[in-house]
């Protein structure tokens, strides 16, 4: 079994920043994929950013040029540094990873979530 723990949330001013980190532990031979997605209240789950195994990173428009992912696949880390956070980017932030536990499985997990807000 796979489990993914965050840390770092909290409460923020507009305007200035917050690391999130997330661990992976359990039996995994290799990770294909880490990111970050976020939920605001009355909103769907949307993605923040991601890297694939090739360190190829995706981010939302919302987010691109504020926050910054990064993967550290030896202690099996991801982080995500959110730098002139706004109001906006306030809901609970999600680690996900998709991991293959043995040659030719494929699982996706998450973590439990940690809540960032920001004020105004």
């Amino acid at each position: 079994q796979v489990q993914l723990v965050e840390s770092g949330g909290g409460l923020v001013q507009a305007g200035g920043s917050l690391r999130l980190s997330c661990a992976a532990s359990g039996s995994i031979l290799s990770i294909n994929s880490m990111g970050w997605y976020r939920q605001a209240p009355g909103d769907q789950r949307e993605l923040v950013a991601v890297v694939s195994n090739l360190d190829s990173t995706s981010y939302a428009d919302s987010v691109r040029g504020r926050f910054t992912l990064s993967r550290d696949n030896a202690k099996k880390m991801v982080s995500l540094q959110l730098n002139d956070v706004k109001p906006e980017d306030t809901a609970v932030y999600y680690c996900n990873m998709v991991v293959s536990p043995a040659i030719g499985i494929r699982r996706t997990y998450w973590g439990k979530g940690t809540l960032v807000t920001v004020s105004s």
